[in-house]
């Protein structure tokens, strides 16, 4: 765990081996599906910039297909080196290790945002949102999901008293260090303050249940996750909620490209081992074709 002066814990999966210890071999297929087959559907289908944050080792890359140029970020540089490994050969992607609470580029740069699996961890969600909603163009389209702390599941272990802690309490429920539930209406209250406006709502993951995933193919489970459509988005009764959201402000044409996240400066110059803030000084490595904005070295 890393974290600058004064800012929210972070959490990070530097080393881990997340791929194959939380997705792969792990049963989680249908989860994967669902959530790959909503993203497609409701994210724009082209555009100039896109950014995954939370992106981890590019389990979601192949959905940006018609985006001129794909920014993969994490916190975690050998995450990052995992999804290098599989798209640093496509051109249109940049792999950039940074904080999400202090993000590398300058004002409404983005065309659109995927954040997904990522909103769980975040101690400050709204200086998070706020970031996301910094670097969003006017008319952009962000695609956040997040844990739902009022799911039914839930909702029957307080009602058995089976639980201590409320799933109607407003308030985030921190199940575990850096993991939060969030309830729905205390998160749409979070994304307008920050700018951000619902669109609509999915709720998706209804059948995270194993005596479900083991008879029912994890295609059909997400297929039939879909068909709940309007009414599981009303009564968001599923372990997770996907929002699609807008920034309804006027689109402008942004200039440069990185900003340097300890003074905010513009002006970067880049060398072959990184990226120098004339602002500062800072100097920002560049490790093996990934952008480090995590420290300055």
């Amino acid at each position: 765990m890393n974290q600058k002066q004064n800012q929210p814990p972070i959490i990070d999966y530097e080393g881990s081996q997340y791929r194959t210890d939380f997705w792969e071999g792990q049963g989680r297929e249908y989860e994967d599906a669902v959530e790959q087959m909503l993203i497609s559907r409701i994210l724009p289908n082209s555009g100039e910039i896109l950014m995954e944050a939370g992106a981890g080792f590019g389990r979601l890359a192949e959905l940006y297909g018609g985006y001129s140029k794909v920014v993969l970020v994490d916190y975690s540089l050998s995450l990052l080196e995992e999804a290098k490994q599989q798209w640093g050969k496509d051109n249109r992607f940049t792999f950039v290790a940074a904080n999400l609470y202090h993000l590398p580029f300058v004002d409404e740069l983005i065309d659109a945002i995927v954040m997904v699996r990522v909103m769980h961890h975040l101690k400050q969600p709204s200086l998070a949102l706020e970031e996301l909603e910094r670097v969003l163009q006017g008319q952009g389209v962000a695609i956040l999901e997040y844990a739902n702390k009022r799911n039914l599941k839930s909702i029957i272990r307080y009602g058995l008293r089976r639980q201590s802690w409320s799933p109607f309490d407003r308030h985030p429920y921190e199940f575990a260090n850096l993991n939060f539930d969030f309830h729905p209406d205390w998160m749409s209250d979070r994304l307008q303050q920050s700018g951000l406006s619902i669109q609509r709502e999915w709720a998706i993951s209804h059948f995270r249940l194993a005596a479900i995933k083991h008879k029912v193919s994890p295609k059909t489970l997400a297929r039939l996750d879909m068909t709940l459509g309007p009414l599981g988005a009303r009564l968001k009764l599923s372990p997770s909620i996907v929002v699609r959201c807008i920034k309804k402000k006027p689109r402008t044409k942004s200039s440069g490209f990185f900003r340097c996240p300890a003074c905010g400066g513009v002006e970067l110059q880049e060398n072959s081992a990184s990226l120098q803030c004339q602002g500062c000084g800072n100097d920002w490595r560049i490790i093996n074709g990934i952008y480090d904005f995590r420290f300055p070295r």
